[in-house]
């Protein structure tokens, strides 16, 4: 079975920081595309950024310059460096990975259970 796991969450002031960090563990063969998704408050869940197994990103333009996403050398825990916060920051984000996983190696895509990030005026 397979978990993502988020952690790093938490209430910062306007213009702080915050680092993500979700990691995957289980029966894993490979992992592709890892990337970060947000739910607002009363909104749509949203794409943030992505990071490919071979270290290419992107980021949406509402958090381009701000944020960056990485990952570790084993390429199994993907960070979110979340800087220069605004209030319209403030969601529940969401870590999710394109990997093979299982007896049947399996090519799937994989959600963590979301980590509340809350960013005060």
């Amino acid at each position: 079975q397979v978990q993502l796991v988020e952690s790093g969450g938490g209430v910062v002031q306007a213009g702080g920081s915050l680092r993500l960090s979700c990691a995957a563990s289980g029966r894993i063969y490979s992992i592709n595309d890892m990337g970060w998704y947000r739910q607002g408050p009363g909104k749509q869940r949203e794409w943030v950024a992505t990071i490919t197994n071979g270290g290419s990103t992107n980021y949406a333009d509402a958090v381009k310059g701000r944020f960056t996403i990485s990952r570790d050398n084993a390429k199994t825990t993907v960070y979110l460096q979340m800087n220069t916060l605004k209030p319209e920051d403030t969601a529940v984000y969401s870590c999710n990975a394109l990997l093979v996983a299982g007896i049947t190696q399996r090519l799937g895509t994989y959600w963590g259970q979301g980590t509340q990030v809350t960013v005060s005026s």
